[in-house]
């Protein structure tokens, strides 16, 4: 097909304002998939999709809609909303020409909108701008589009308004792609370069990639080259969506596709890195590659040590679907041995938590998340810990850095002071503020990512009834004065329980650790100290006190040497226990450092 009848575009919003039923509703006009194949959600493959209304992974479909006589080929690649996967995001806007800003009629411009937009302005791409749910009764869609002319300048009367689940007006967005998006520009006779967006591995197959080809061609017969890892491969299958896989034998400049590269190991096939010839190869990668880096780290342990291997292998599995998931082996005194996992953030820990227990059959036990630190130490040398348990002794550390974040939030106007009060509470600085929209708010705050981590968007929701939305992005590692938080369980330290804390919040956090625990675990025969410990000095303690048998009910009256005895000898026995038993630390207990936010 000419390349000037080719149109590839995005569908990018906040999470559930109605991008995949919108996505859905091309389908079926276009006749890509029969009233018959119907399902809600067809792009969104998982359960987890489904279950939560979100878009977890990428994902492609070509359409072939008939516009004035004329066939056009529309490539439309389904994007993630959600922050933690903004690397998908950035990746899939880069295959594409334009993009449809699908906007709620009911909340507006959101966080994620704004940050997506964004990405999308960045990457040069035709913004489509489309107001979705106006079937509801809440619906404010003349209030949404003035809001989109604020934000981007197109006129509130031409900005279109339809209803996804109903199917009104989607004909219209599909000739708007048509007349306003502009045909790729590749050159099909010039050196092959292809920008992989996705890849997901197959047991057949192995890892299948994503690709959108910007300039040249390739065939069954191509020898290729990935220009980030320098491996060279030949095609198992080439083919496109529509909307399963379907071979074909060429993909052309401007064409959204696939390669079967028979690889074993996402490793060797990175999202972001360039396809090009190995025999002709490109002068120089597509530009954007760079490594997903983890944000948030959280200890993985098996309930039963004997699925330490099952363990490991559903990892490696994940991994292979999902490249931004890091492990590493990892040994605990209280968890026995287990893995240590970086995440996109919280929201990606919590997919990767589900998708083990669910889809392999795993009991796990998960820690507490932390965030990684820059730790310099006297010597100068700078270390990164991502385990509060590894940070060096103290008189080792000169200074600890750790990472801020540049936070976003969109409000209605009268939640203003509650949100003011909770990001001062969890040390955040105001940076500016900006108004998109009558009574409508946008604050802009740096604020340590250890403080954002722990139910932060939760308390955000109930301070304001669900109205406000946020988006974050890396800024800096700055110096803090942090300290180490460990808590001693019968005066043996607890790595799994350890904490790096702010050294003004040790002793809040320290002593609400300690009470929690202390109705947590579960009454010995003996007594048992639990301590919280920071700059070497304990700073709060409680006891969990001994099962006790009343050794004094057969005695009724008589003399108070006999019951002194009495006392004495379980006294003894209690001591002798102590020197021989151990504590079991419920799995409620390592969670219960994510609950003191609560207090």
């Amino acid at each position: 097909m000419p390349s000037d009848t080719i149109r590839n575009f995005c569908i990018i919003a906040h999470v559930d304002h109605g991008k995949s039923t919108l996505a859905d509703r091309m389908l079926q006009i276009t006749h890509t998939i029969s009233d018959r194949e119907m399902v809600e959600q067809v792009l969104d493959s998982m359960d987890l999709e489904r279950e939560k209304g979100v878009t977890i992974k990428s994902s492609a479909v070509r359409m072939a809609y008939d516009y004035k006589g004329k066939t056009y080929e529309l490539n439309l690649i389904d994007t993630p909303g959600h922050v933690d996967f903004n690397y998908e995001v950035s990746r899939a806007l880069e295959a594409c020409e334009g993009a449809v800003l699908v906007v709620d009629a009911t909340q507006g411009v959101e966080a994620q909108t704004l940050a997506n937009l964004y990405l999308a302005i960045e990457s040069n791409l035709t913004i489509l701008p489309v107001i979705n749910k106006i079937d509801l009764a809440s619906a404010r869609p003349d209030e949404a589009a003035e809001e989109i002319e604020a934000l981007i300048g197109v006129p509130a009367e031409s900005v279109l308004r339809v209803s996804a689940k109903e199917g009104i007006n989607i004909e219209q967005v599909l000739d708007a792609i048509v007349e306003q998006i502009p045909a790729p520009k590749g050159d099909e006779d010039a050196p092959l370069q292809a920008l992989i967006f996705d890849s997901h591995y197959d047991s057949y197959k192995g890892v299948v990639a994503y690709i959108r080809v910007v300039n040249g061609c390739i065939d069954m017969n191509s020898n290729l080259r990935l220009m980030a890892t320098n491996s060279d491969l030949k095609p198992v299958e080439v083919g496109i969506f529509s909307p399963g896989m379907v071979p074909t034998s060429l993909l052309r400049a401007g064409d959204v596709g696939y390669i079967a590269t028979g690889f074993k190991s996402v490793k060797e096939c990175r999202v972001g890195d360039t396809l090009t010839l190995a025999n002709n190869p490109a002068p120089k990668p597509l530009p954007g590659y760079r490594h997903p880096k983890p944000m948030v780290f959280a200890g993985i342990y098996p309930v039963e040590g004997e699925d330490y291997e099952e363990l490991k292998e559903a990892l490696d599995k994940l991994q292979l679907n999902d490249a931004s998931l890091t492990f590493d082996p990892e040994t605990s005194q209280a968890l026995n041995f287990g893995f240590r996992c970086g995440f996109l953030g919280l929201f990606h820990m919590e997919i990767v938590q589900e998708r083990i227990e669910r889809e392999y059959d795993l009991d796990i036990v998960v820690t507490a998340p932390s965030v990684e630190y820059q730790v310099q130490l006297v010597n100068g040398e700078t270390i990164s810990v991502s385990s509060p348990a590894k940070l060096p002794e103290e008189g080792l550390i000169g200074e600890i850095r750790e990472p801020w974040m540049r936070l976003e939030i969109i409000t209605p106007t009268e939640f203003y002071g509650t949100i003011m009060d909770q990001v001062t509470s969890r040390r955040g600085t105001f940076i500016s503020q900006d108004y998109p929209a009558p009574k409508r708010v946008q604050l802009n705050y740096d604020i340590p990512l250890s403080e954002l981590i722990i139910d932060f968007f939760d308390d955000l929701k109930s301070r304001t009834r669900g109205y406000a939305s946020m988006d974050y992005h890396f800024l800096e590692y700055r110096p803090g004065n942090l300290v180490k938080l460990e808590i001693l369980v019968d005066e043996a330290p607890v790595d799994a329980l350890a904490a790096i804390v702010h050294k003004e919040n040790a002793y809040h956090k320290g002593q609400a650790l300690v009470t929690k625990l202390k109705a947590l675990i579960p009454r010995q025969l003996f007594d048992v100290p639990i301590q919280a410990s920071a700059s070497g000095r304990v700073i709060s303690r409680a006891t969990v006190k001994a099962l006790r048998k009343d050794v004094l009910a057969k005695c009724y009256g008589g003399d108070i040497s006999r019951k002194k005895k009495l006392l004495e000898k379980q006294k003894k026995g209690k001591r002798r226990m102590k020197m021989v038993g151990n504590v079991e630390i419920p799995q409620e207990a390592f969670m219960a450092v994510l609950k003191l936010e609560d207090e």
